[in-house]
């Protein structure tokens, strides 16, 4: 599980006693509050499952057995005990309902013996079964439908993870406005020829990602950390993507972008985007990251406040594009535009190196061009 992880929860078991199990099968997922992991049958011999030691939602610790498997090829005579079981409970099971019916029967003579007063009580008995149509509160008003549902370890460690940030951080947001015309053509007249040649599309957070480490190189204060009375100023950039996942927010690395190129930066994400989606990313893939870029304008979010991600000083948020009425050259015409915000740590990084580090982004993104002159 990673040498900070000791424990986890049994998020699902995927397999059953008495299933066949070969190596690399996954038995069941392990969820940690940093990633969900599985739990693979490793002997090269197959085998049967005999049982399992722990269920669903169970906390298991690190090295812990969780089920026995029975070696061999169909599992050996355990796995035919296990085979031989479902078939003789199904012939046992058809006595039990062929005297079922006499004792009905002699149920419903003894029934229509008893006394009248007999009768009329068991009447009302059975008046009396049905649930009420609905539950009530003390106050005597009807309660609403609702539903519990335990919080995963990686929810619970995001919103402790967050609420401590929230907590430490002196956090401000500053905004800014793209154009986003250029990037968006260049896009248009490349992504054939892109495509074809390095096997992935071509996206705008590649362009995000390299246009964030050009001004983290232009305003290192960004890229640094508070380590007690000490500034930590890193001189590599390691950023990390925010992901949604159906079992909460990942945020999977990618190290030393300012030496890969866009195609390198595009075939990283998508690598850890699927790994992320499938539930296969795993601890080493999260680890570290000096500053975090955040996507909610895919969801459609028109501008956000994001929260940074600790122990790092900064976060970017991107947002959904939208045609807007702007003054270009003295005449109003529609342009393609994009709120960003960068949230910081005022502890560490001040207005001024806030604001040049968004400007510089902006500039980039405008302009793709600066990248390749250095300008």
């Amino acid at each position: 599980m990673g040498d900070s992880v000791s424990e986890g929860t049994v998020a699902s078991i995927e397999k059953q006693p008495g299933d066949p199990v070969k190596e690399d099968d996954v038995l069941m997922q392990i969820e940690t509050d940093k990633v969900t992991i599985d739990v693979r049958y490793t002997e090269r011999q197959p085998g049967t499952i005999k049982e399992f030691l722990v269920k669903q939602d169970d906390t298991v610790s690190v090295g812990q057995p969780v089920a026995t498997v029975t070696p061999g090829e169909g599992g050996g005579a355990g796995g035919g005990e296990a085979k031989a079981e479902a078939p003789l409970a199904k012939e046992e099971a058809k006595p039990a309902e062929k005297q079922e019916a006499p004792k009905q029967e002699a149920k419903a003579e003894a029934k229509k013996a008893a006394p009248p007063l007999q009768q009329k009580t068991e009447q009302k008995e059975s008046k009396a079964a049905p649930a009420p149509p609905a539950a009530t509160a003390a106050n005597g008003k009807p309660q609403r439908p609702e539903r519990r549902v335990k919080m995963t370890r990686l929810r619970a460690r995001v919103a402790e993870r967050l609420k401590g940030a929230q907590n430490t951080y002196a956090m401000l947001t500053t905004f800014n406005e793209l154009d986003m015309t250029n990037l968006m053509q260049l896009r248009q007249d490349y992504k054939d020829a892109f495509l074809e040649k390095h096997g992935v599309k071509l996206g705008f957070m590649s362009a995000f990602v390299k246009a964030s480490a050009d001004a983290l190189h232009l305003v290192p204060a960004v890229n640094a950390v508070i380590d007690g009375d000490e500034i930590v100023y890193r001189d590599y950039t390691d950023i990390s993507i925010a992901v949604a996942t159906p079992k909460g927010l990942v945020v999977p690395v990618l190290r030393d972008v300012d030496k890969l190129d866009f195609a390198g930066v595009e075939r990283t994400i998508n690598m850890l985007g699927k790994k992320a989606r499938d539930g296969t990313i795993s601890i080493d893939d999260m680890a570290g990251g000096t500053f975090t870029i955040s996507n909610g304008g895919v969801y459609g979010s028109l501008l956000s406040t994001p929260i940074i991600n600790p122990p790092q000083s900064a976060i970017l948020g991107m947002h959904s594009i939208n045609q807007r009425a702007m003054v270009i050259n003295g005449q109003i015409v529609p342009r393609p535009i994009m709120n960003v915000a960068l949230t910081y740590d005022h502890r560490l990084i001040d207005g001024r190196e806030a604001v040049t580090f968004l400007k510089r982004v902006k500039e980039v993104i405008e302009d793709p061009r600066r990248l390749l002159l250095d300008v």
